[in-house]
């Protein structure tokens, strides 16, 4: 086959995976990836006690759906205060639990979920995303711990994985004290248009 011939046929090629905004219909399905990609500990994670009873921000909640229709990934993003700068709290978005499907992990799933997350969050107008992760892996989308030394996680936690990505130039400048949740409360009704579980994760790295 030639070179010409070979990459028509990939760009014919069914996609393997798309991202979808998260649903009702998907919270089943999540909680068991979530269960398969980061085992029972998830539930004692830092970041859960920014995300119990609470629900994801308004359209930031993502699901990676396969070509056969399963949910083989999954991101989210809750309302935080990043701390106070004066009187005044510091509005931010907490990302996690990000989580792929373990028979996934080469696929690209994890990357495209974070560059989908980080985009609808700059389009959406936010000034900036924190996450508690590996800092070696979510550099490669910006992250890093630049701007959070005077922030930190309720609870213990390792002040060097406390990452942020400032949208905004400077978002997070002057900003000190521990991270608080601000999102809604989570609602005990589950329709089929809205995500309304709290989450019970965080953060895992995913390596291609």
């Amino acid at each position: 086959m030639s070179a010409f011939l070979h990459a028509t046929a990939f760009e014919a090629a069914a996609p393997l995976f798309s991202i979808v905004r998260e649903t009702g219909r998907h919270v089943a399905a999540r909680e068991i990836l979530l269960n398969a990609a980061m085992g029972p500990g998830r539930k004692r994670k830092a970041s859960e006690a920014l995300r119990r009873g609470r629900r994801p921000a308004v359209d930031l909640a993502f699901a990676a759906i396969a070509a056969d229709g399963r949910l083989v990934g999954t991101v989210r993003l809750w309302g935080i205060a990043a701390g106070q700068r004066g009187p005044e709290e510091v509005p931010a978005l907490l990302l996690g639990p990000l989580a792929v499907d373990p028979s996934m992990h080469k696929a690209g799933i994890g990357g495209a979920l974070m560059r989908h997350a980080i985009c609808e969050a700059a389009r959406l107008g936010h000034g900036a995303v924190l996450l508690m992760g590996d800092p070696e892996y979510y550099g490669r989308f910006g992250f890093s711990s630049a701007a959070t030394a005077n922030l930190a996680m309720p609870g213990p936690f390792e002040p060097h994985r406390l990452l942020a990505l400032e949208i905004a130039p400077g978002h997070l400048a002057g900003a000190t004290g521990t991270l608080a949740p601000t999102g809604r409360r989570q609602s005990l009704v589950i329709t089929a248009d809205t995500a309304v579980t709290a989450d019970q994760g965080d953060v895992v790295p995913h390596r291609k």
